[in-house]
């Protein structure tokens, strides 16, 4: 059990910290090189560890009667932190994303009779900031570095920060906000964050724009949950009763009240009170 302990949190400090690490790349923050390769190193090295806990609890799990499939996903679940599988599970999703947004297919989840609320306005030119920032440094230390294996470390990390950040922004475009014909909504904030409120949670909508500080996702002490995307909020939907959600690293919370982007809100809520209209007039 010692190892299954160290796993975990070997896990649950060494990865996160490798995605921050990619953040702060991509956001054009200067990181020296030794940590660059001490992070490389022990991100390595956690996943050594990892592989070799898994091995013994798949094993175990085969021992008991377990079929493959069971008996891995228990290890994996014995062994990952709720908070780094839905960290990865997120990043596999807006690399997906990055792949529709390639392709031009349709947005996820849209189906006929929805409307597709999108959010990306405010952060649009922030996300290529960034992009710029961070191809700027890429070239610049490729230049600058002389010792090769430093060089490709530092190249991998700063190619995959700029696909991280495409691919968040491309999750963003790819899963907008969505109404529904019968009135109800679905609000996201790319592979991060997903919110279903039926229609009948909803006493009213109305365009409200405020410009909160904060998180991307924060419950107010009022018990508002704004869903913030560069620094404002565009909608305000009082509910008719509590709604539970979760957050990006599964801590869950529950809301009387939501506030959310959009880049067209009269739209969105033109939608939904129209669905309610006709709702009602059907019943």
């Amino acid at each position: 059990m010692s190892g299954l302990r160290a796993a975990r949190r070997a896990a649950a400090a060494v990865i996160p910290g490798e995605l921050l690490l990619v953040l702060c790349l991509a956001a054009g923050m200067r990181i020296p090189p030794w940590a660059a390769v001490a992070a490389e190193a022990a991100v390595f090295g956690v996943l050594v560890l990892e592989v070799w806990v898994l091995r013994g609890l798949y094993a175990a799990g085969r021992a008991r009667g377990a079929g493959r499939g069971p008996a891995l996903r228990e290890a994996v679940r014995a062994v990952v932190p709720v908070q780094v599988r839905r960290l990865l599970v997120h990043e596999l999703r807006a690399l997906a994303s990055l792949v529709r947004w390639v392709l031009r297919r349709p947005p996820h989840g849209v189906g006929d009779g929805d409307l597709a609320g999108c959010y990306t306005g405010p952060q649009t030119a922030m996300m290529y900031g960034f992009l710029f920032v961070s191809v700027v440094e890429t070239v610049v230390l490729a230049l600058v570095i002389p010792w090769p294996a430093v060089h490709r470390a530092l190249l991998v990390i700063d190619v995959y920060g700029v696909l991280l950040v495409l691919a968040l922004h491309a999750a963003c475009v790819t899963r907008p906000h969505i109404v529904r014909g019968d009135g109800s909504l679905r609000l996201r904030y790319g592979a991060l964050f997903d919110l279903e409120v039926p229609a009948d949670a909803i006493a009213s909508i109305r365009v409200d724009r405020r410009y909160p500080e904060g998180r991307l996702v924060q419950l107010g002490e009022d018990g508002v949950l704004d869903l913030i995307v560069g620094s404002q909020t565009t909608v305000t939907v009082e509910l008719a009763r509590p709604l539970p959600f979760v957050r990006p690293l599964g801590a869950c919370g529950e809301a009387t009240g939501l506030r959310f982007h959009a880049d067209d809100p009269a739209a969105v809520v033109a939608a939904v009170r129209d669905a309610g209209r006709e709702s009602a007039t059907a019943g």
